[in-house]
């Protein structure tokens, strides 16, 4: 059986230059950079995700409100994609950990088990 394909909205790379008020060269030439890697249609149209959205208007405010160059824009990138998966790993062990010690609280003091637990912490915003 043959797998069905799952579309994403996508948007042309004129619509998202002039939704951002970029000139569709500033679009090409983040691509270029590796910034921003939009698919392509069949005819090799770049066609922008959500997702590559999201990350442009990152990198605008990175550019326009803060003043960093794309070099420095690459770094953060970088860095943030680093983040979130370190993040995705501890929140695994300690879902982990959590589920470990709630089964060997099950047959400890039932005060006991209680105080195992540990609450997973988001880095990114600093809440439990």
């Amino acid at each position: 059986m043959a797998k069905a394909k799952v579309r994403k909205a996508a948007f042309m790379i004129s619509a998202v230059a002039e939704q951002y008020q970029l000139h569709p060269q500033t679009l090409r030439m983040y691509e270029r950079e590796g910034l921003l890697t939009p698919s392509r249609s069949e005819g090799n149209t770049r066609l922008y995700t959500q997702e590559d959205v999201e990350r442009l208007e990152v990198i605008l405010k990175l550019t326009r409100e803060l003043g960093v160059n794309l070099a420095g824009v690459e770094i953060i990138l970088n860095m943030r994609e680093k983040m979130a998966e370190m993040q995705k790993q501890i929140e695994h062990f300690v879902e982990s950990l959590n589920t470990e010690m709630s089964q060997r609280g099950r047959t400890a003091e039932p005060e006991q088990a209680q105080t195992t637990l540990i609450p997973i912490i988001d880095v990114r915003r600093g809440k439990k």
